[in-house]
């Protein structure tokens, strides 16, 4: 077999896994590979292994029924922490927390344990992870309130895999239906149940309608009843033990305001799960007797063991004649402040041989650290790049089984540039040996095949362009740690500046020290003349340092300082002065790792909605930043973009639940990405800038379990505990300024033209759409889009509206015009509000509209069609019969009993 059909071949074995970040693959029905982790913070406790396991196996049977008889869990593997003791268990490959579909984890700040579901895309879309706590596995009780442990699980399995939403809304419980009646936020319909009143909440004593919205008061919630005979929905209750099914398009209920609606255009979650990949053939399995119960692998990975196995050919060009010099620098400061305490290091260089520079080293200690860093190499080799001798080298001559005795859960950074096309001898081999191979490619000569060693075993894949002259070499090696999700550990990239600063001219920045960090703090710069720059820091109380006091390396052009202790808390200011007769890039970098162990650092991750894309067709840039589990509101998100060729694109990412952000506030930043200068590799690198940012302490619009109030069991009601009281939602916690850099993985652009500009991007779906009635009139409010996705201005507006939200979404221009001839569109991000009077409402026999809008640029291209709003008239009746009320004496609850059906 040839390299390149090896490459497919290996390639063609995982494509089940191409789409999406699960872990999980589906293979003739059966889900393999399901992984779950447990946070290293979280207490040994072997109740919690038994429960993961008790709760998958329950919920393989209930979501095979659920779904028809297509698809059941065939293999689970749990990742044991490493703080957890040994026992024997089996030894990760490409497994880590951060990989995880499942992970087991402290709650998000003091919301409980509420099961939830990470999602940051669209509808039918994969999310990022299921998140359970300790207590919801260990304790019992919590199966009253939100149900069997196994059909939570699947209720929320339908967040992360297919990409549904929740069929209920703690904000708005009840609606007004077209009909004037109230109705609970349910589906499906059918579902029973009554009204439930805590005297302390209901200014009246009673559950009671506001006469103006035709909603109840605050303080009312629906209690069902036990015993059901409704099958549906499991995205709404499916505690019930009638409920067996997800809603259909037979049995959907289309009127509630919840987010299945609205974010899935009114389809049900039946038909959307249908649609997934994962039923593509929709043909149930014609053997359910061979369905047996998941099987479960126990892993855990001890010690970090890494090799370093860097390119040092002379084929990577970087204009300068400096490719040995910038790799020098990058990888020892990885060394000496990036790579964890404890973990093993050894280091492999290859031109056209492969050479042992050293074997694996533990570190234990600085002098460790710079004895390790002592091997990195000096000096060019050969004129050719042969990747596969390197790797052999790990592979065969020991390098890592030195110490394990096999290569499982280990980590390669393979570095290269260079022209060679012959991986395919050693890939299959490389990615079947059980480790994690992180690669940096370097400029546009990179052999392409590189990168499908990070894609088959879960690493890191970053690109640097081969103009070396700034900092992005230094960048991707910081952001190479571990995925174990301990970040007590981990070192944080605080700053990354670079540019070309003319003679006895300055660069000058600030840096913001916060409370979270400041443990081995290190300022290091790198230049490129003999001498070094002049340099000045000032830290928060007036403490300067100057060259004197860095670390000077005039060979590799470096100068580092360590700060003692911890750093002190705030603004530090950095002027690096150019003494040279000419330009020079100078550049700085700050790292630090977490101050205190019981409190996270804020943290920046980095992610595109797809690793190759095709123009015109757009990608998403996502940042999240969070504190621990605690999104972070409020900060400046910058992404630079670069090409092979070095041209970069700047984007301001936001967090406003428009455009491609589809929850406000949740802490996930984005922006379309879609203007390409050329095919071949992009990088993307992030900066962070946050001043008097907030971390929300309600709970997030993440998709959770339901928390049921209680239930109606043979006509008697019987509560659960009280939910721990939320906070408001404009209460916050203030925190100071930090300050972040981050990078992210590399991918892909094809297709890209080389003629002139033509429009070919419509704008962005409008995806915030709101409408209210106020007296006779209908208000409109939505965030403008642009006019290419979320940048620029649109031309004009389409409004249009129905009595059923289904004939909008697939008839749109058969339904009644509104006209928007006063309505000029504004500059993208803005909010727009319209106002009409619909003709519907003159009849008097209407009470509920829909409304959809499009956005039209000035080449007449034409957004997707919005969500869909739902703008309800209540009419009051005559009077409000008591006779409708029935009061049931109860000793803290006040109980309006009405069935509903």
């Amino acid at each position: 077999m040839s390299g390149g059909a090896a490459v497919g071949a290996a390639l063609l074995a995982l494509a089940l896994a191409a789409t999406g970040e699960a872990a999980a693959v589906l293979r003739d029905g059966g889900y393999e590979g399901l992984l779950a982790a447990v946070h290293p913070r979280v207490p040994e406790d072997g109740r919690l292994l038994a429960r993961l396991q008790e709760m998958i196996t329950e919920a393989s049977s209930y979501l095979f029924n659920a779904t028809k008889g297509r698809v059941y869990f065939r293999s689970v593997k749990i990742l044991i922490p490493p703080t957890w003791k040994e026992k024997n268990y089996e030894k990760p490959k490409h497994e880590t927390y951060e990989k995880a579909d499942v992970i087991v984890a402290a709650p998000y700040w003091k919301h409980g344990d509420d099961p939830y579901t990470l999602q940051h895309e669209a509808c039918g879309k994969m999310g990022k992870y299921i998140h359970f706590t300790p207590s919801f596995l260990a304790n019992d009780y919590v199966t009253d309130i939100y149900g069997s442990r196994g059909r939570t699980f699947v209720h929320e399995w339908a967040h992360l895999r297919w990409g549904v939403f929740d069929e209920y809304d703690n904000d708005r419980p009840f609606y007004v239906t077209g009909q004037n009646q109230v109705k609970v936020t349910r589906c499906s319909s059918d579902l029973t149940g009554i009204y439930v009143c805590e005297k302390n909440s209901c200014s009246d004593g009673s559950c009671v309608i506001n006469k103006l919205t035709g909603l109840f008061k605050e303080g009312c919630a629906f209690i069902p009843e036990r015993n059901q005979t409704a099958v549906s929905s499991i995205m709404y209750m499916q505690s019930l033990s009638s409920v067996a099914e997800f809603c259909n398009e037979h049995n959907h209920n289309r009127e509630a305001p919840n987010l299945q609606n609205q974010m899935c255009d009114y389809r049900s979650t039946w038909e959307v799960i249908k649609n997934s990949t994962d039923f593509e053939n929709d043909l149930p399995l014609t053997n359910s007797s061979l369905i047996t119960p998941p099987s479960f692998s126990l892993l855990q990975k001890r010690e970090r063991v890494i090799c370093l196995v860097l390119d040092v050919s002379k084929t990577i060009d970087t204009g300068q004649g400096n490719w040995i010099n910038r790799l020098h620098q990058a990888a020892e400061l990885y060394l000496l402040q990036i790579v964890e305490e404890n973990t093993y290091v050894g280091i492999v260089t290859f031109s056209d041989k492969g050479e042992i520079k050293t074997h694996v080293h533990q570190i234990v200690s600085d002098k460790a650290r710079k004895q390790l860093a002592s091997y990195l190499p000096t000096a060019p080799g050969g004129k050719r790049a042969n990747v596969c001798a390197g790797l052999s080298l790990f592979f065969y001559c020991q390098v890592i089984r030195k110490k394990e005795g096999h290569l499982y859960g280990s980590e390669i950074i393979l570095v290269t540039g260079g022209q060679d096309n012959s991986t395919g001898r050693c890939f299959s081999e490389v990615i079947n040996g059980g480790s994690v191979i992180h690669t940096i490619t370097v400029g546009s000569s990179a052999a392409k095949e590189i990168e499908h060693f990070s894609k088959e075993t879960g690493g890191f894949k970053f690109f640097v362009p081969e103009r070396l002259d700034f900092s992005d070499l230094l960048d991707v090696f910081t952001g190479i740690m571990s995925r174990s999700g301990d970040t007590f550990h981990q070192s944080v990239q605080i700053e990354s500046a670079g540019e070309s600063v003319a003679e006895y001219t300055q660069l000058r920045r600030t840096v913001t020290i916060d409370s979270t960090v400041g443990r081995e703090t290190f300022f290091v710069a790198t230049w490129q003349s003999a001498e070094p720059p002049e340099i000045i820091l000032t830290d928060p109380i007036g403490r300067s340092y100057t060259v004197k006091d860095f670390e000077l390396d005039s060979v590799f052009h470096v100068a580092r300082l360590q700060i003692p202790g911890t750093a002190e808390t705030g603004d530090w200011a950095y002027t690096l002065i150019n003494v040279h007769l000419a330009p020079q890039v100078l550049t700085m970098t700050v790292t630090s790792r977490a101050a205190n162990s019981t409190l996270p650092t804020v943290s920046v991750k980095t992610y595109m909605s797809k690793d190759t894309t095709y123009y015109p067709s757009a990608m998403v840039v996502y940042v999240q930043i969070s504190q621990g589990f605690s999104p972070i509101l409020g900060a400046s998100v910058t992404a630079t973009v670069s090409s092979e060729n070095g041209d970069t694109v700047s984007l301001e990412l936001l967090d406003n639940g428009a455009g491609s952000d589809i929850f406000k506030n949740d802490g996930i930043y984005s922006k379309y990405l879609f203007s390409f200068s050329g095919n071949g590799r992009y990088s993307l690198k992030v900066r962070v800038q946050a001043n008097r940012t907030t971390v929300p302490q309600t709970a997030m619009p993440w998709s959770y379990a339901m928390y049921i109030p209680g239930y109606v069991e043979n006509g008697k009601l019987k509560m659960n505990p009280s939910r721990p009281p939320a906070i408001k939602n404009n209460t916050q916690v203030r925190r100071g300024d930090f300050s972040r850099t981050a990078v992210g993985d590399s991918f892909t652009v094809s297709a890209v033209p080389t003629g002139p500009y033509i429009d070919v991007f419509p704008p962005c779906k409008i995806i915030d759409l709101d409408a209210r009635m106020e007296d006779d009139k209908v208000i409109l409010s939505w965030t403008a889009p642009g006019d290419d996705f979320d940048k620029g201005q649109a031309t004009s507006y389409e409004i249009r509206t129905s009595e059923t939200p289904l004939e909008l979404r697939d008839s749109f221009y058969n339904t009644t015009f509104v006209n928007t001839s006063t309505l000029s569109p504004q500059h993208a991000g803005c909010t727009e509000i319209f106002v009409f009077k619909p003709e519907a409402f003159t009849t008097g026999n209407i009470t509920v509209i829909y409304v959809a809008i499009r956005a039209v640029d000035e080449v007449f291209l034409r957004s997707e069609l919005s969500n869909i709003a739902q703008a309800v008239m209540f009419i009051p009746p005559m009077a409000y019969p008591p006779s409708n009320l029935k009061f049931v004496p109860w000793p803290v609850l006040t109980v309006w009993w009405k069935r509903f059906d």
